[in-house]
């Protein structure tokens, strides 16, 4: 068997995910971080944005997360977030109506810009997340 790391995915509301990956590509708060097996302990925050999770099988899990904080210790890697799309789950015209919504909404201070890009943010990477299940994008 493939050298692997236990993986597992948390939301306030379930554990959405828990069993061994080959990789994990994480979204931190400062972008991308690939992980593998034998890896050096990691306390990290984490950004919103697509989480990719190898299988040793070979198949590719995808998330949409939404921040939180993610821990690398002894080949265990645990991500807690407030929020976890699955690819199978992702509704690509919900996202674009979504995208589409943020950008048409008028900003007046610095706050509603801030809100409107990242609500823009979340729904390109709904968009890109719901390509995945229809291969669509990249894998």
């Amino acid at each position: 068997m493939a050298e692997s790391l236990l993986c597992t995915l948390i939301t306030p509301d379930a554990q959405v995910f828990d069993q061994p990956v080959a990789h994990a590509s994480i979204p931190a708060w400062d972008g991308q971080i690939g992980l593998l097996p034998r890896r050096a302990p990691l306390l990290v925050k984490l950004g919103e944005g697509l989480l990719r999770l190898d299988l040793p099988e070979g198949r590719t899990q995808w998330y949409f997360i939404g921040g939180g904080f993610a821990q690398m210790k002894e080949d265990r890697l645990t991500l807690l977030t407030s929020e976890a799309v699955a690819e199978e789950d992702a509704d690509r015209s919900e996202a674009q109506a979504m995208l589409a919504e943020a950008q048409a909404r008028r900003a007046l201070s610095d706050e509603e810009v801030a809100a409107r890009e990242r609500t823009a943010r979340r729904a390109r990477a709904l968009i890109e997340l719901a390509g995945y299940r229809r291969g669509t994008s990249r894998s």
